[in-house]
């Protein structure tokens, strides 16, 4: 057993222990005050909704050890059991396919074969778990549409972008290839930016402006106060595949725009609208949207150089199951084994998140009403199922936004609540 499959077994071994040890904890803690509303959220939160939010996260947390269970298992068999080189060594008897093009059909053939894996979960999580809990809006048709649409979006895109980096793998291997590999990865990433709120998010849902009215002027007047420009309010369609609601920012430069769902104006009042847009607008003015793009930025440069290092190790595709060395095969096993070496990275990340979202809160109290906002939190926790009382250790490891407690006692300490 080589360094590298010791360190990978490791790894997913440490990964799944802690990731079940936290799924046990949340789903018991959960379970001991399913049956009481916290006193805090008494007077706002009826027992009924308390406890349906207690189900709809205990039936999740169920289907997310599924998922973690088959992905680690299938992650397993492709690697150390040999399940990508039988994928490579089809493509290799395949004639009319060689080079960097038999590389992307290869890569291609394997994210698509993942996909199916993946298929039935997110079938079930669908039709059967959102459909239990009053969630669902879409049908089998739109469903299907979807993952067509998706499907083409991958080879539009996809292609290309796998085309890029396998050529100047294999063009440069000897050289910074890394580098300029991280240069087209940047650029594709900035495109994808500027393109998706005119391009690609309108392919699966209908987006219309905010119609004139006290809502759309209460927002400009925001959008004024706070100096952010964008290139427009929309209202999207999101009540067509769930009942679930949300509200963001997409794009970047002029083609930013505020975007809310259909699902959340429809529950909310012009203050908390107003309220949760300023949350958002803190996001932005603190910095937030830009961070996070540097970070991914320079984290994507660290991993492009250290998978320029292992290329080179005749252990690194042998240590998982290759017996053939490639560019793409390099690619293809940082992509899947790598994010299991750094798993410790992810609560990290989410203790930052929540330092976000309090900057964003504190931001919302001083521009708005933090009255509302905290009314909006409650509505939005109430009619999205979630939980009031996750384990505190799970919603430290996992949850980019604080538990609702702890958030809106923030709020109330910034505010003369």
């Amino acid at each position: 057993m080589t360094m590298i499959t010791t360190l990978f077994i490791a790894s997913l071994f440490s990964y799944l222990t802690i990731e079940l040890w936290l799924n046990h904890k949340n789903q018991r803690h959960i379970m001991l005050n399913r049956d009481a509303v916290p006193m805090d959220f008494v007077d706002v939160i009826s027992l009924e909704a308390h406890q349906k939010a207690a189900d709809y996260s205990l039936t999740k947390l169920a289907l997310s050890r599924w998922v973690l269970f088959v992905d680690s298992l299938l992650l397993l068999v492709m690697t150390l059991a040999g399940g990508f080189q039988i994928v490579y060594d089809f493509w290799l008897g395949i004639d009319w396919v060689s080079g960097t093009e038999r590389d992307v059909v290869f890569l291609l053939s394997v994210f698509a074969l993942m996909s199916v894996v993946g298929l039935p979960f997110s079938v079930y999580s669908t039709f059967v778990i959102e459909e239990r809990f009053g969630f669902n809006k879409t049908t089998a048709m739109k469903f299907i549409m979807d993952l067509l649409k998706s499907f083409a979006l991958m080879l539009v895109l996809g292609v290309p972008l796998l085309w890029g980096m396998v050529a100047i793998m294999t063009a440069f291997i000897n050289d910074l290839w890394w580098l300029y590999a991280w240069v087209g990865w940047m650029a594709f990433n900035i495109l994808m930016l500027w393109a998706f709120p005119i391009w690609i998010a309108p392919i699966f849902n209908q987006f219309t402006p905010l119609a004139d009215g006290e809502m759309k002027d209460r927002i400009e007047a925001l959008l004024i106060k706070t100096g952010f420009n964008s290139n427009g309010i929309f209202v999207m369609d999101g009540s067509s595949r769930s009942g679930h609601g949300n509200a963001y920012f997409t794009g970047f430069g002029k083609n930013k725009r505020i975007v809310f769902f259909d699902t959340l104006l429809e529950k909310l009042s012009i203050d908390e609208v107003e309220a949760v847009l300023a949350h958002e607008l803190g996001h932005f003015k603190h910095g937030h949207i830009k961070q996070r793009f540097i970070e991914g930025a320079l984290m994507s440069l660290a991993g492009l150089a250290l998978l320029g290092w292992l290329v080179q190790l005749p252990e690194f595709y042998t240590g998982l199951g290759m017996t053939t060395q490639s560019p793409a095969i390099a690619l293809l096993l940082f992509m899947m084994v790598v994010p299991t070496l750094f798993f410790w990275l992810s609560p990290l990340m989410a203790i930052k998140s929540r330092k976000h979202e309090f900057e964003a809160d504190a931001f919302a109290a001083q521009h708005a009403s933090a009255t509302a906002l905290v009314s909006a939190l409650l509505g939005m926790y109430r009619d999205n199922a979630s939980t009031l009382t996750p384990h505190p250790w799970y919603s430290a490891y996992h949850d980019s936004h604080p538990p609702a407690k702890i958030r809106i006692d923030h709020l109330k300490s910034i505010s003369s609540l």
